[in-house]
């Protein structure tokens, strides 16, 4: 009995499939399977359960599925096209598709079979290799094209007003204004349910045959290439692109034995089968590909002879002398496909010299075989992607060309890079329409070309961006903020901008973005002016960050609104003491001055100062160069909350790492899904505590129940009959700094030890006189660590993006990325990043192997770098 989740699907398995003017893509098979599947049957059971029903296991297998997916629905059309699976990933569309248009109660599909064995020998292992590798790239081409397109049955949206001049100097403000959101009417379509039947215009078209093994992209004279979709389409981005972690400071990633192109067997055979004529390839490409890691695999060299849009011939290295390896592909025209029209093998030569480069195994090559580990995570490191490389091929390849190859593999699933520059005035516009009152600015720079001013073109200088919810959201939570650049590791150099604020239960969200060319005066004032504006217009906020010179003169500029005491500023200890160490070695000495930095009371702070100056003058000297309020928790007037450091921005500065190496447009796209999923989460979680009938966030509870513990033991006495003016003298040591009698006063709710006016909430002393006098602590805990406050934080959301088709049009200036900031294009690529004592490493953190990354043991004794490595030659 199937579960009330189950559904049935239509599985055509003997038929073609047809493209017809009305109704699009049609499945002509009479007699399909139906197969009851839930929206948890991954691909792998989908298989099984169709060659079982058909009674072809061992004989027959599933090379692929194509999905009549819905495109288009009008008031009076209903259109399909086709859409390949070949993973779960792919069969997850189907069921997207299935909870979006339910009136499509019975979804079809139509099995690509192929014998298990095939006559031709290895050929067709060796084919299938290649093409599921050349579906991995090309997929999100497909993927791209066969998402469902919603056409309004209403008179589209108009645009929005964009009468501006990209082409201005440097400092010329392309602004955005607020556009109102037109409902978007799509009436069910009558007659939907029944699209599963014959069609009137059944004979319109003649059917593309699916006999060969020509490819995935059926309907279309020439096969789509996997040339990366442009991030102004539609695109289906892998899973991580919009998942958020919070917890994950640093997750070393391992791929392991890697999947997918070129993946050996067990008996580690794959691409040591030999051609056979007749074998067929989707593209050029592929058979390129196919050409190449034969070449690889055998350790032997090959020289092209012939290359067109024709034609492929290549020839041994050793040809006529001793060798008679040849291969020759052509291009069936009228299928589309490739095919091997003349194959002599195998070699008959063996490698003259040992190396450990091939020069078959080029970027393109390395490109196709990391796809699945760059779409897992785009922020796996080179070094990974080089041992990986290594290991699967027996060669190993420089840093470069690997470096190379994972800026393909990015461009292929994320867009172009250069392409991506001229989208977001697009989106832009797109996002504004989605949630007006979205703020975005861009400023562009003068293309000159021959001393001429080029007004078709604009290169790209800045962008600020932050989105509604943020700037509700910033209302609850503590008036602060932290801010810190990040910079990219992309084709083209740049920073990212990104301020940082924190609510009352600990949880950091971001607040507003921009892209920089680097950190300096004029993008910082670029960032803070914005930000002021539009995002923290509060009085006496308080900035965290670095002492950059940039971030000083910004703040301190006249008309900029940071100044006392509309806001404050206040240094990172961390970069301070970091600063202290480059003149003054030694651990303890830095200990003594963050000790004395997070001291809560004057005479705390005396004491480790006079410790400090009793290790040496000088660092008392270096210390008093700095003003007290910028560093000292005692003089900040309970403005930092507590917090000392830029933490909260280091901790997204490590989230978005998986982000900071992908084109700007998709970067841009990657902070509104991440936000969307933050406030999701965390709003769900304050509703959850708010249902409990908590009143305080988890965060305070901990404290309070702490301070009530050490509360237990102390001395009250009261000094006015309005229970507002007390001592509390300390019975037993509390393991902290202690001053044996401290003054509390609840009226202003300050004490001796500084707790409760540092951290806006009771401290033990303040507890204790609560307790004696018989009153609750609670109002005196600020309104920030309220869970409505909480709630507020996150109870505006973000609004699911508008697809693409309906952004509204841009006419400007193309925007291309300054040439300027494109990354050398000889050599190692340099790293940017000042390392200082701040990155070393925590003593108590076990080692690890710089290759395998596995603690136990080093580099010279990893057991992985004595594994030998095939270095050419027939077996």
């Amino acid at each position: 009995m199937a579960s009330e989740d189950s559904f049935l699907v239509l599985v055509h398995h003997r038929g073609s499939i047809k493209r017809k003017t009305r109704s699009g893509v049609k499945f002509t098979d009479k007699d399909p399977l139906c197969i009851i599947v839930r929206p948890t049957t991954g691909y792998d059971a989908l298989v099984s359960s169709v060659l079982e029903k058909l009674g072809l296991e061992g004989v027959k297998r599933v090379k692929k599925f194509f999905y009549r997916i819905l495109t288009t629905v009008l008031h009076d059309t209903v259109k399909y096209d086709c859409f390949t699976i070949r993973s779960d990933e792919d069969l997850q569309v189907m069921y997207l598709c299935r909870r979006q248009f339910p009136e499509v109660r019975t979804p079809e599909l139509l099995a690509k079979l192929v014998d298990v064995v095939s006559s031709s020998g290895g050929s067709n292992r060796n084919a299938n290799t290649i093409a599921t590798v050349a579906g991995s790239s090309s997929r999100l081409a497909v993927a791209s094209s066969s998402v469902p397109v919603y056409e309004p049955a209403i008179q589209p949206v108009a645009s929005p007003s964009f009468a501006v001049d990209l082409s201005g100097n440097v400092g010329d403000e392309v602004r955005y204004g607020e556009h109102h959101l037109t409902e978007l009417r799509c009436p069910t379509p009558a007659g939907v349910g029944e699209g599963l039947f014959d069609d009137p215009d059944d004979d319109d078209v003649e059917p593309d045959m699916i006999a060969d093994d020509s490819g995935d992209d059926l309907g279309a004279s020439h096969p789509r290439r996997a040339t990366g979709g442009s991030s102004s389409g539609t695109q289906q981005y892998p899973p991580h692109f919009s998942s958020l972690d919070l917890d994950a400071m640093r997750h070393d990633k391992n791929p392991g034995q890697p999947a997918g192109f070129g993946a050996r067997d067990t008996e580690g055979s794959a691409g040591m089968t030999e051609f056979q004529v007749g074998q067929q390839f989707q593209d050029k490409d592929e058979a390129l590909l196919s050409v190449k890691t034969y070449s690889i695999r055998r350790g032997v060299q090959y020289k092209v002879v012939e290359s067109n849009y024709r034609r492929y011939v290549g020839k041994c290295s050793e040809f006529g002398n001793g060798c008679t390896w040849l291969i020759r592909l052509s291009l069936r025209q009228r299928k589309g496909i490739w095919e091997v029209k003349r194959y002599n093998g195998p070699h008959t030569c063996l490698a003259t010299s040992i190396s450990s480069d091939h020069r078959s195994l080029d970027y393109h090559v390395i490109a196709t075989f990391i796809m699945p580990i760059i779409r897992a995570d785009a922020s796996v490191n080179i070094k990974v992607l080089l041992n990986a490389t290594a290991a699967h091929f027996g060669f190993r390849p420089t840093y470069r060309r690997v470096w190379m190859a994972k800026q393909k593999a990015v461009a292929i699933i994320y867009g172009d890079w250069d392409e991506s520059y001229n989208e977001l005035p697009r989106w832009v516009l797109g996002v504004q329409l989605t949630m007006p009152g979205t703020v975005a600015v861009l400023r562009t720079c003068p293309v000159r070309v021959g001393g001429q001013l080029d007004e078709s073109q604009a290169n790209f200088h800045r962008l600020f961006w932050t989105f509604p919810p943020c700037i509700e959201a910033f209302h609850h939570c503590k008036p602060l903020v932290s801010i810190d650049g990040t910079h990219l590791y992309g084709k083209y150099e740049g920073t990212l901008l990104v301020t940082i604020a924190q609510d009352g239960n600990s949880n950091i969200l971001p607040v507003a973005f921009a892209l920089v060319e680097s950190e300096n005066a004029e993008s910082w004032s670029f960032f803070l002016s914005h930000l002021r504006q539009h995002v923290t217009p509060q009085p006496g906020l308080l900035v965290i960050s670095d002492r950059h010179n940039g971030i000083k003169a910004a703040l301190e500029a006249p008309d900029g609104g940071w100044l006392p005491p509309a806001a404050y500023r206040a240094f990172c200890i961390g970069h301070v003491a970091a600063n202290f160490a480059l003149t003054f070695k030694g651990k303890d000495a830095r200990r003594l001055l963050v000790n004395a930095a997070y001291a809560k009371t004057e005479v705390e702070f005396d004491y480790w100062f006079d410790i400090l100056r009793s290790e040496n003058l000088a660092m008392c000297d270096w210390a008093n160069r700095i003003e007290y309020s910028l560093w000292t928790q005692y003089c900040d007037e309970g403005r930092r909350f507590g917090h000392m450091t830029t933490n909260i921005s280091e901790c997204v500065n490590s989230i978005l790492k998986g982000v900071r190496n992908l084109p700007v447009c998709s970067l841009v796209k990657a902070t509104y899904a991440r936000l969307a999923e933050l406030f999701v989460r965390k709003g769900r979680e304050a509703e959850a505590q708010l249902g409990t009938r908590q009143q305080f966030s988890q965060y305070l509870v901990k404290c309070i129940e702490a301070n009530l513990k050490t509360a237990r033991c102390f001395t009250v006495t009261v000094y006015d009959r309005d229970n507002s003016e007390y001592t509390v003298a300390e019975t037993t040591p509390t393991g902290s700094f202690s001053l044996g009698s401290y003054r509390v006063s609840l009226a202003s709710q300050t004490c001796d030890c500084g707790y409760f006016q540092a951290l806006h909430f009771p401290c033990p002393h303040a507890l204790a006189c609560c307790a004696y006098s018989r009153l609750t602590w609670q109002p005196y805990v600020h309104q920030v660590y309220c869970l409505s406050s909480i709630f507020d934080v996150y109870q505006i959301g973000i609004t699911p993006p508008i697809p693409e088709d309906f952004w509204p049009p841009y006419d400007g200036p193309t925007v291309i990325p300054n040439p300027n900031m494109r990354r050398a294009r000889e050599g190692r690529p340099r790293s940017t990043r000042i390392r200082t004592n701040m990155d070393d490493a925590d003593p108590n953190r076990p080692k690890r192997c710089g290759l395998c990354r596995q603690p136990g043991h080093t580099r010279r004794s990893c057991p992985q770098a004595g594994r030998p490595t095939h270095t050419g030659g027939n077996k």
